[in-house]
């Protein structure tokens, strides 16, 4: 994606019968190149760590560990977006990270675009915390909220992408459920609820929230308009923390 949308036929009645290309404003991945950052310097502390201390010392304090969730340490249902266990590891989510976020960062905006991620990798440790006993990191459960945003903004505006949309919804599909069989494949770590968890909370918020575009017609050239509001992105993110929540609860349940 890019700051053109496809090409479009205007209806307006100066040129019924012409093609032509739609402006849509994008900003720039402020917000995405921050997270990098972020999250590049948490892996540095953690090696150093490591090194110098003989154990992970931020993955002690921040990652997934469900019986020190179980005993009050609440904020380990986002930080472990922070935290990778290699550099294989980190590599493979900056990358996605770089290619997903310049994408949608540019069109949700960059708070938005924050929101997006913050609560797709919280529903997704969410997830993990309830159905998986297993120790869990990364911030592959806020890219695949990402993807899930990505696959709504084109299905919710596809007459804007043309033909093109089938096979960019097929592909992302695709990248998808290979994820996830690599996910349960004899041997894989992978905490596949935790990316599950960051596609439905991801997604939820994409459908809720997400750009919806009309086509309007200026003064000069036809520009696309977002139709969603700032309300729109408050509930939405409402909906998605308090529904998360009550999931979470439920291992604080004795019945």
């Amino acid at each position: 994606m890019s700051g053109q949308i496809p090409d479009e036929k205007p209806t307006a009645p100066e040129s019924p019968a012409q093609t032509r290309r739609v402006a849509l404003e994008i900003e720039k991945p402020v917000v995405t190149y921050v997270l990098m950052g972020v999250i590049a310097l948490f892996f540095i502390a953690q090696t150093l760590c490591t090194q110098f201390l003989g154990f992970d010392l931020p993955a002690a304090l921040l990652s997934k560990i469900r019986s020190e969730i179980l005993a009050g340490q609440l904020w380990r249902l986002i930080t472990p977006i922070l935290l990778h266990g290699s550099i294989l590891h980190v590599g493979l989510n900056l990358y996605a990270l770089w290619i997903l976020g310049r994408q949608l960062e540019g069109i949700y905006g960059h708070w938005r675009f924050l929101i997006l991620f913050l609560v797709a990798g919280f529903g997704g440790n969410v997830l993990s915390f309830v159905f998986s006993p297993n120790v869990s990191l990364g911030s592959s459960t806020g890219i695949f909220g990402l993807l899930a945003a990505e696959f709504l903004l084109i299905l919710q505006n596809k007459q804007f992408f043309g033909p093109r949309a089938r096979a960019m919804l097929g592909n992302l599909v695709f990248i998808f459920l290979l994820n996830i069989a690599i996910g349960i494949a004899p041997g894989s770590n992978i905490d596949n609820f935790g990316h599950l968890g960051g596609v439905i909370a991801g997604g939820l918020f994409a459908f809720l929230a997400g750009p919806k575009w009309e086509l309007q017609f200026g003064a000069s050239e036809p520009r696309v308009q977002d139709t969603r509001h700032k309300n729109d992105t408050i509930a939405a993110l409402l909906i998605v923390f308090i529904g998360f929540s009550l999931i979470a609860a439920i291992p604080f349940l004795k019945f």
